[in-house]
């Protein structure tokens, strides 16, 4: 597809959705994509950033969903969901990318199910040296790789009509390589037509400003982009420089055996007063294809029952630990174009 063709490609699916009982005028305020449907962001509630219900770790070569059982999934997943919402959460952003287990219809029946809002993505995952990566990946330009994910958020996913609600993206440690480069461009240039928003697992820090260097090559303002992973950066110091752009940073992975870093991390932000550009989640789930049973599946709700009683203890206040799992996803998910300004 030539570019300029590319351009003229809009996010036009926005305009034909309405809320059920709302104006599209409502809805545009602040569109979020779940996979029953557009809704408002003020209703999504308190919001895991990034879980998975399903990964297959194969190879972007056998990925099929004739390796697994849905109906297994579906059993296996549901109590875990249903559990998390009896915590108090309201909204899951599933963060498995296609070529590597993405499931929409899957998740839109545990959605209805559980009770629980869920975000599904498009977008291609670069990282572990692009062994998730179609073969299309290296031969087509980034113009036509974000054609083909402008096309699954105006049309649905996979002939389901199921449409995501963010970008999702994965590079290795930077330096970035010729393909990964390739991926985030694409990345930027399917924001630039949809307004999702940009989630990246991120290597390392090195990778992270490559990336927002990329970003803003394109005009893409640093508030489109999801840091993801940024807990794996030891220098607290690019967090803070990232967020001072506008960029999110996302602390996920909390686990028991990170318990203590992570509240960590989150002070400093508080010390650096950027507590408005951090996103919480914990990387958990998931039912591993190929492993009897799914493997092990780690539950969702440590965040709520033991993560926050230990943000309380340090000192955060109700608003602040709001202001991290409701008042930051809503704006961090919000659907709308966020060009760089010019200096």
């Amino acid at each position: 597809m030539q570019r300029r063709e590319f351009i003229r490609t809009t996010a036009a699916g926005l305009a034909g959705l309405a809320l059920p009982g709302s104006s599209i005028q409502a809805a545009q305020r602040s569109p979020v994509m779940t996979v029953t449907g557009l809704m408002d962001a003020p209703q999504l509630g308190l919001t895991l950033m990034h879980e998975h219900v399903l990964v297959d770790f194969i190879g972007a070569d056998k990925v099929s969903r004739e390796r697994y059982k849905a109906e297994e999934v579906f059993k296996t997943a549901l109590p875990h969901l249903k559990q998390l919402r009896a915590a108090g959460c309201r909204t899951f952003v599933d963060c498995t990318p296609n070529w590597l287990g993405r499931d929409a219809a899957l998740l839109q029946r545990l959605s209805r199910a559980s009770g629980l809002r869920i975000i599904t993505n498009t977008g291609y995952y670069g990282a572990r040296n692009h062994q998730f990566l179609p073969a299309h990946a290296a031969t087509e330009t980034p113009e036509q790789l974000a054609a083909r994910w402008v096309k699954e958020f105006t049309h649905g996913i996979d002939g389901t009509g199921i449409k995501p609600g963010f970008i999702k993206i994965g590079v290795d440690a930077g330096p970035l390589s010729a393909l990964n480069t390739k991926i985030v461009t694409a990345a930027a240039l399917a924001h630039l037509q949809t307004g999702l928003t940009i989630g990246a697992h991120t290597g390392d820090g090195v990778a992270a400003m490559e990336e927002l260097a990329l970003l803003d090559r394109h005009g893409v303002s640093p508030q489109a982009f999801i840091w993801i992973h940024a807990h794996s950066e030891k220098n607290s110091e690019l967090h803070i420089q990232a967020a001072r752009r506008g960029c999110w940073i996302e602390f996920d992975g909390i686990h028991p055996r990170s318990l203590e870093r992570h509240v960590a991390l989150v002070k400093t932000m508080r010390e650096a007063n950027l507590l408005d550009r951090v996103l919480l989640s914990q990387d958990a789930g998931w039912y591993h294809v190929g492993e009897a049973g799914g493997g092990e599946y780690r539950g969702y709700d440590f965040l709520l029952t033991t993560f926050v009683p230990a943000l309380k203890a340090a000192g955060f206040s109700p608003a602040q630990i709001r202001q991290l799992l409701v008042s930051n996803p809503q704006q961090a998910l919000t659907i709308r174009v966020r060009k760089l300004r010019a200096r």
